[in-house]
């Protein structure tokens, strides 16, 4: 990925200028490689400054995906394998997530919730085989919920502060027959929830914005749908519900992930500023016909 960055690659100028022409001011990449030193979101922060958008602050947690935990942890009695990772990955590092900033980030109060262990959810949904935690009850002395990552960063914009929280779910498909992919996805969205009612310490300071690949959508494809759709109607929250057209004809304006071979047209991403945020106007861009994801964007204002 940084070889592509430096070389311009077509693929990256497409998504360089898209960002570019939207200039947000808070941006949360998926799917970004983590580097020990950041070499690649500096090398993407310094092309999207020769573009005309300079966004100079950045949190890029490592992320859970690809990190070895030398256990088995799908139950198919090998270790070592991408689904035996904290977050399915070939590599450590792989799809990581990164939040980009014009505003500076608040470093000192900011939460990664990153390595929050399923367990410690409440009523977690962890899988079970015979009334048996599966594949063995060690495994969730060391299993992580985030799939990718989690966090809340607090941005300084000028003399007041706007918190910026963020995760990208794991697919609730796949994982086997005892629906491990499908339970802890579920539970990443409800994470978020508990979070809001105040279940897992104190509840997040107003005003804020959840930037959420859910990976789950309020009806379709496969998923406990209640779970988002739970979220989306929760009272500190507000849902713009942006659309915009689809390159290909007869794709619903709401989609945010296209997979034409898979799941088909799904909701899957979400901005939701908190209630008390004025929302000004929402979208969604798709920045190439053969583009997996929309870029969604929203557009708020302080309270009056």
């Amino acid at each position: 990925m940084l070889r592509d960055i430096r070389r311009a690659a077509p693929d990256v100028n497409v998504i360089i200028t898209a960002i570019a022409s939207h200039a947000p001011d808070a941006l949360m990449l998926l799917d970004f490689d983590y580097d020990l030193n950041g070499l690649a979101l500096l090398a993407f922060t310094a092309q999207l400054a020769e573009a005309g958008h300079p966004m100079p602050h950045y949190f890029a947690p490592q992320p859970n995906s690809g990190v070895a935990t030398g256990l088995d942890l799908d139950g198919d009695g090998r270790s070592g394998t991408a689904d035996d990772a904290q977050g399915w990955a070939a590599f450590a590092g792989s799809g990581g997530m990164a939040l980009l900033s014009r505003w500076p980030i608040e470093h000192a109060e900011l939460r990664d919730h990153t390595d929050f262990l399923w367990r410690d959810l409440p009523d977690a949904r962890l899988p079970t085989f015979n009334a048996t935690l599966f594949p063995a009850p060690e495994v969730f002395d060391i299993q992580r919920l985030a799939s990718v990552a989690a966090f809340e960063v607090p941005l300084l914009i000028h003399d007041r502060r706007l918190t910026i929280m963020g995760y990208h779910a794991g697919p609730p498909a796949f994982g086997g027959a005892h629906q491990r992919n499908l339970n802890r996805n579920a539970d990443e969205t409800r994470f978020w929830r508990l979070r809001l009612d105040g279940m897992l310490g104190p509840p997040p300071t107003a005003p804020f914005v959840l930037l959420a690949d859910a990976n789950l959508d309020v009806e379709n494809g496969a998923g406990i749908h209640s779970e988002i759709a739970a979220l989306l109607a929760h009272p500190s929250v507000q849902d713009p519900h942006p659309v915009g057209e689809h390159p290909v004809r007869g794709v619903s304006s709401d989609t945010t992930g296209y997979w034409p071979e898979g799941p088909g047209a799904l909701r899957v991403e979400y901005v939701l500023p908190s209630a008390e945020l004025r929302v000004l106007d929402a979208g969604l861009y798709w920045p190439h016909l053969h583009a997996n994801h929309a870029l969604v964007w929203v557009d708020i204002a302080w309270p009056l």
